[in-house]
């Protein structure tokens, strides 16, 4: 079976397609600026040339059909007809309460996405274009919805609901959901594998560290806690985003500042974390690189951020009582040898100890805890259109 994997931003679009005989990529894209000028399809097939193609894309329907096309061409396609694409997974975001699982997509699927609209209004929208898109282009072939929040859903009440009065988690569905659950999932299960360890036997701490980072505490295979909340903001300090932060500062800059909701909404989203702190940059790399040349504030940022990192793997190891595995994945957990040492030294209390020679690489599949280490401490490229692609497999055979 082929399984085509589709991830929709407000105005992008990228893809995968997987052989799932051998879960091999065919082909892999990103369609960009959808609805505005200079729209264009960069297109990877395997074993083949990349195609740019630049050409006027008014909409995510048009984008799929372009993907399609581009998939399909005798040249640089894959597949010589639409006919052996076996099922569409998409991911989307947001799948409130509701969703605990992947889902296979119908009318009233669609309609509860849309009432989780509020919950992720700039995410979930794009997904449902998406949806809505391929149901027209392929109406016989099986749409599948992967949700970002479906596991976490196995988190007990206790750590989902917040300090507030009751009543707002009954009216408004107002409680700590999580994200990167796709990601979290794929390397825990990674991780159990490469074991030959049940997933249901271990505690492990997953740190999804990237541009967003989140960390997920895992007991016997399901989420017991997760750093991200509500919304994406909560938890880490992150590229442009500032974490957890004492509520009362919100109100304190709103007033100081002269800000709206939506200014002070910018702010915490897209002026804080390392940008914030750094004056530098969102990207670590740049942060690394300016403290290297003895920028105080860009190392003030980087020592924050490894701290945090710390105290949430400190607090979740309490939490389930104890560790088994932890895990890097995602750019910087995947990229920055630094982060990964620094942050262990922090946790040989624990009897955690890693090879420091064998962490010094980027970008690969690897254990680097030494002998004796009562912790397995891996790093795992994660693969969340695998995820994805897997679980709609699954549910369409």
């Amino acid at each position: 079976m082929k399984i085509l994997v589709l991830n929709s931003g407000s105005s992008s679009l990228k893809y995968q397609l997987f052989d799932m005989t051998d879960e091999s990529v065919l082909a892999k894209g990103l369609v960009e600026r959808i609805g505005l000028e200079g729209s264009l399809l960069t297109h990877r097939p395997a074993n083949k040339e990349k195609q740019v193609i630049n050409t006027d894309i008014p909409d995510h329907t048009t984008a799929i059909q372009l993907v399609l096309d581009a998939l399909t061409n005798p040249d640089y396609g894959v597949i010589s007809s639409m006919d052996e694409i076996g099922a569409v997974g998409h991911r989307i975001v947001h799948g409130g309460s509701v969703f605990t699982e992947t889902t296979i997509i119908n009318d009233e699927v669609v309609a509860e996405i849309e009432k989780l609209i509020p919950l992720a209004p700039l995410h979930n929208p794009p997904g449902i274009a998406g949806i809505k898109a391929c149901r027209s282009i392929l109406p016989n072939v099986p749409q599948v919805a992967v949700f970002d929040t479906a596991f976490h859903q196995s988190m007990p009440e206790v750590s989902y609901i917040y300090g507030l009065p009751y009543e707002y988690f009954e009216k408004y569905g107002i409680r700590r959901y999580g994200f990167h659950g796709t990601s979290h999932r794929y390397v825990s299960h990674r991780a159990a594998e490469i074991l030959g360890e049940p997933l249901e036997d271990l505690k492990m701490i997953t740190c999804h560290l990237g541009n967003g980072s989140s960390i997920a505490a895992i007991d016997k295979g399901k989420v017991m806690d997760t750093t991200m909340g509500f919304t994406p903001l909560e938890g880490l300090m992150m590229g442009a985003r500032s974490g957890n932060v004492d509520p009362a500062i919100i109100s304190f800059i709103m007033e100081k500042e002269n800000l709206t909701i939506k200014e002070v909404d910018e702010l915490l989203n897209k002026k804080s974390g390392f940008l914030g702190v750094s004056g530098v940059s969102s990207d670590l790399r740049n942060v690394e690189e300016a403290a290297s040349e003895g920028n105080y504030r860009a190392q003030l940022a980087i020592d924050m951020f490894y701290q945090k990192i710390v105290r949430f793997i400190g607090a979740f190891v309490a939490e389930i009582n104890g560790i088994d595995v932890l895990v890097f994945t995602a750019g910087i957990g995947e990229n920055s040898p630094q982060m990964r040492e620094a942050v262990c030294d922090k946790l040989e209390f624990l009897c955690l100890f890693i090879d420091k020679e064998k962490n010094k690489f980027r970008g690969e599949e690897r254990e680097i805890s030494r002998p004796g280490s009562k912790v397995k401490v891996f790093v795992i490229p994660t693969n969340e259109e695998l995820m994805i692609a897997r679980d709609t497999a699954t549910l369409v055979k």
